[in-house]
């Protein structure tokens, strides 16, 4: 099945929910867009920037149809473009009525279900009846800040139906982003919630005053843990993990000063407990989710992987960032 050429929305009213927006509306007339406060509606359209996140960004709101109600913005879109930490994923989808199995979903959610531990691609097919070639997923190197600014980023759409995939990527293609296509759903879904868990750990190691030299070790056996992962996992011939999607992906969100999970880790290696770094946090750090869910998911497939179970032990067993990262250390080339 072909994408539908009807309205697009967007669900969710975050940082990244609100670069999309930014870069769809380049490229097309009109949007729809839910955002569950009505306050917070209300406030965007007083102010022309979304209230709460990159609000530096203008947009004309009359080219945008708000919706605090999720089954209306459904009933009235054919392509949905999911954009909500996946924490709080499965209670927004908890409000839906309206069947999505006749709709286009795009996923830029760079998480996974939390307690199923499933992908996000995999939990649209398997709990909503949203056929395979009709699911996309959206991912980096790309940060939501830098969207904000215009600075030239790239998009990688992944789709198993590579001509819905070119639709999708077409639609998110503008003077400052560019896009390529994949047919590696899974693999860039997985990538997306492990470059968090790296991230993180890059965080961890700059709190405990690792330097460069190190982070560059960790970076490159982070790497290779991801692709050893997906190999294993969902293992796909011609992946090439040195591609953007995947390694330009980790290193952003492992050293850029817009990595929302290298900062909770910076302050996990600079001694706050999870629970005050996370109050700290204006935003998410879905890394953390991310940990749980990941070591959850390789129980079975028992893929080594060392830098995910330091981060598991440090986040949720309590064990001291400095013993686990000298243990790391000890075990890297």
């Amino acid at each position: 099945m072909a994408i539908p050429q009807g309205k697009l929305a967007i669900m969710g009213g975050g940082s990244w929910a609100t670069a999309i927006a930014k870069i769809l509306l380049s490229t097309e007339d009109s949007i729809n867009w839910y955002i569950r406060r009505e306050d917070r509606i209300e406030d965007f359209k007083r102010l022309g920037h979304n209230p709460a996140y990159l609000t530096t960004v203008q947009f004309d709101t009359n080219r945008i149809n708000f919706y605090s109600d999720i089954n209306k913005v459904v009933e009235d879109s054919e392509v949905l473009v999911f954009v909500t930490p996946s924490p709080y994923f499965k209670s927004h989808m908890k409000k839906l009525k309206v069947k999505i199995r006749d709709k286009f979903v795009v996923s830029a959610i760079k998480g996974i279900v939390p307690d199923d531990n499933l992908l996000m691609s995999d939990y649209f097919h398997r709990y909503y009846g949203v056929p395979v070639e009709n699911i996309s997923v959206v991912a980096g190197p790309c940060h939501a800040e830098e969207v904000a600014m215009e600075r030239l980023s790239y998009l990688t759409v992944g789709c198993q139906n590579i001509e819905n995939a070119q639709m999708i990527a077409k639609k998110l293609t503008n003077t400052y982003v560019k896009t390529s296509v994949s047919t590696d759903v899974a693999g860039i879904e997985f990538s997306s919630v492990l470059k968090n868990v790296y991230a993180i750990a890059a965080g961890i190691c700059s709190g405990l005053k690792y330097g460069d030299n190190f982070q560059a070790v960790l970076m490159s056996n982070a790497i290779q843990e991801m692709n050893d992962f997906l190999a294993v996992a969902r293992p796909m011939p011609n992946r090439a993990v040195n591609d953007s999607v995947y390694l330009g992906d980790l290193l952003v969100t492992g050293y850029s000063k817009f990595s929302r999970n290298r900062v909770f880790g910076t302050m996990i290696g600079k001694g706050y407990s999870v629970k005050s770094a996370q109050l700290e946090m204006e935003m998410i750090a879905e890394g953390y989710y991310g940990t749980k869910c990941m070591k959850e998911v390789n129980e079975h497939y028992r893929v080594n992987m060392p830098i995910l179970n330091a981060i598991y032990d440090i986040l949720y067993d309590q064990i001291s960032p400095v013993i686990e990262i000298k243990l790391l250390t000890d075990s890297f080339k």
